[in-house]
């Protein structure tokens, strides 16, 4: 084999391992349930609760990483409407709240209402539970 076949060879090998991904990390467990159940197990408990989808589209979870909202980190106990290098609504930079568990569960009901005015054109997370998860979720926001 020629040089330069080998190089195309060796070139379209690493690109199909690439593409494959690394291995699981329980590949040597049996395939089926006890697969499924180390995964499942393997979750960090900050993992991002399904609700969080909708937040994504306009929040950044890194600090300091504006998007069409502000950062989430440090969101818990933070005043609203001061995280830096953000440009917040009038409303909202006057509804001077701390975010807490209460505040942010009541918010997140209903932005539009509780803040009147705010930018977050978002209509709110009606379900409880979903809340509570969210907000326990934010909570590990460093």
């Amino acid at each position: 084999m020629s040089m330069a076949i080998r190089k195309i060879t060796a070139s379209i090998l690493g690109l199909a391992l690439a593409a494959c991904g690394s291995p699981p990390d329980d590949q040597d467990a049996p395939s089926g349930e006890a697969s499924t159940a180390s995964s499942e197990a393997a979750a960090p408990a900050d993992a991002k609760p399904t609700a969080f989808a909708q937040c994504a589209a306009c929040h950044s979870v890194e600090p300091g990483k504006n998007g069409l909202g502000p950062s989430l980190a440090g969101v818990v106990g933070r005043k609203a409407g001061t995280a830096a290098g953000f440009a917040y609504s009038d409303a909202m930079k006057a509804y001077g709240k701390t975010w807490d568990e209460a505040t942010l569960d009541v918010y997140l009901a209903a932005p539009m209402k509780v803040v009147p005015g705010t930018r977050m054109t978002y209509a709110g997370l009606t379900d409880a539970a979903q809340r509570k998860e969210l907000i326990e979720y934010l909570k590990t926001l460093k």
